[in-house]
């Protein structure tokens, strides 16, 4: 995508824990070792280096990041495996055997105060495939 810009208020550095993605999100530990999608991030890189070499990271503030496959302007973003933005899915909450029959009623239902899904962002612009550049705002 052409003409893609960025606005970072936050940047930090970070030591590479491995090679690094320039335009990917980056993990708090400075590697983008994502096992699972949705799992947390501190930004994204701003620079493609090598394991050891310091980077800089956008935390907070407009970035561009590269799509793991279609998104929607106006779409949260999580991280997927590699790193790369694709929209957040919408919460649910699993239908199961116990029936919850009043308002008052004595049972938990969701527990806890951390989504699965960690959001990363909020797509200003569009990505039609993976491999699309996007603008988006870094938050948490």
């Amino acid at each position: 995508m052409a003409g893609v810009t960025e606005y970072p208020i936050l940047t930090l550095t970070k030591r590479a824990s491995g090679s690094i993605t320039k335009n990917r999100f980056v993990k708090v530990d400075g590697s983008q070792n994502f096992t699972a999608n949705g799992e947390a991030v501190l930004g994204v890189a701003n620079d493609s280096v090598s394991d050891g070499e310091v980077f800089p990271v956008i935390v907070i503030g407009k970035a561009v990041v590269e799509a793991g496959g279609a998104v929607n302007a106006g779409d949260y973003v999580i991280a997927d495996t590699q790193g790369r933005a694709i929209s957040a899915s919408n919460l649910a909450v699993a239908a199961g055997t116990t029936s919850v029959t009043s308002t008052a009623a004595n049972g938990e239902i969701l527990t806890g105060s951390v989504p699965p899904e960690k959001i990363a962002g909020f797509a200003l612009t569009s990505a039609s495939a993976a491999g699309d550049l996007i603008e988006i705002i870094v938050f948490k």
